[in-house]
């Protein structure tokens, strides 16, 4: 069964069978999300994963091992940074949220943590960046039904917590696990 959860935790303390890394073109070790999730894989091993495979992308992902993680994968999806709205930033993180769970439905993934992509330093409004993660993911259960995957989203605000269920309840209702 197709669930989303939102809990106020680490993305690097889930134990899913894949983390989202909040990555950037060049697929550099950052700050934020990033840099976390580089420090607790291992900074040398995954930078030489992420030099191998060069670039990715703004609005899709790529995937390496998870090296010191629980997680067996990081998929690493690069989400846009905020222009004002009108310069495709909807569409192309939706698309880093969509390419991110095909990578993990490709490969074998039952379980990905999500942190809320682009809503950090890239400035993309929180609300809207909710709207654009929880459609991704309801659109992702529909067109591949067969799929049994649990998505949990990593914060660790209480306001974006609040906002990120209140928008769970809007959009994606049935796909709400017991939290």
């Amino acid at each position: 069964m197709n669930t989303i959860k939102i809990m106020k935790t680490g993305i690097t303390d889930l134990t899913t069978d894949a983390v989202v890394n909040a990555a950037n073109e060049g697929l550099w070790a950052g700050s934020g999300v990033c840099g976390a999730i580089f420090a607790a894989a291992g900074y040398e091993n995954l930078q030489a994963a992420c030099n191998e495979i060069g670039h990715c992308d703004t609005g899709s992902a790529v995937i390496t091992p998870g090296f010191r993680l629980k997680a067996k994968y990081i998929i690493h999806a690069v989400g846009p940074m905020w222009r004002g709205g009108n310069n495709n930033e909807p569409q192309l993180l939706y698309g880093a949220y969509y390419t991110s769970l095909t990578l993990a439905k490709e490969n074998g993934c039952r379980s990905i943590g999500f942190p809320l992509i682009s809503a950090g330093i890239y400035g993309y409004p929180k609300d809207k960046a909710w709207e654009r993660a929880l459609q991704a993911c309801g659109d992702f259960f529909k067109q591949n039904p067969e799929t049994d995957m649990q998505v949990v989203f990593a914060v660790l605000d209480d306001s974006i917590l609040s906002l990120g269920r209140q928008a769970l309840e809007n959009i994606a209702p049935e796909y709400k696990a017991v939290q």
